[in-house]
């Protein structure tokens, strides 16, 4: 869930390519940011409402009430937040990093065209092993959708697959 933000605020790019900036093989989220932010397109300041709808959860092995338990669990929720100006001016990237705090994420692919993304992420959590993350949707300055499925190996449960949607969108100025 911690992706939600730096994948809604990459979505305003328009026209980039993946760029790895340092040559280690990996697209870093910080390296995918900040070319989503030379694009040229932000975000417009203002009072956001995201949405998040969890549509599928699959753990193969577990008892079938326990997706269905985690899917009701999680289900659809929403709330509003504030983007000031100044966070708006603090860019991309400052929003990746703070969003992967405590995290090792890296793309694999990372491809913004004409307000469409398609990625590609892996993160490495501590005591949980790596989680796969692939996401493809469309944005702009006010509003953003995204379909993301993870996969990995959540502790204690085994495999495990989500399919969820996440939808931003700005509602006005900030309160």
């Amino acid at each position: 869930m911690a992706l939600v933000p730096v994948m809604a605020a990459a979505l305003g790019a328009c026209g980039s390519d993946p760029v790895d900036t340092n040559a280690d093989g990996e697209i870093s989220v910080a390296e995918a940011a900040a070319r989503a932010e030379a694009s040229g397109m932000k975000p417009l300041a203002g009072e956001y409402k995201v949405t998040v709808e969890v549509l599928e959860v699959n753990i193969p092995g577990a008892p079938a009430d326990m997706a269905d338990m985690m899917r009701n669990a999680m289900g659809s929720s929403s709330h509003t937040y504030c983007m000031t100006q100044e966070e708006v001016d603090k860019g991309f990237e400052e929003m990746a990093r703070q969003s992967q705090e405590g995290q090792d994420c890296s793309f694999e692919r990372f491809e913004v065209d004409g307000g469409e993304i398609d990625g590609k992420m892996i993160c490495n959590v501590d005591g949980q092993g790596s989680m796969t993350m692939t996401m493809k949707g469309t944005g702009g300055e006010t509003r953003s959708e995204m379909d993301m499925t993870m996969q990995g190996n959540v502790a204690g449960m085994g495999d495990m697959t989500m399919r969820m949607k996440t939808t931003h969108e700005r509602q006005g100025d900030c309160a």
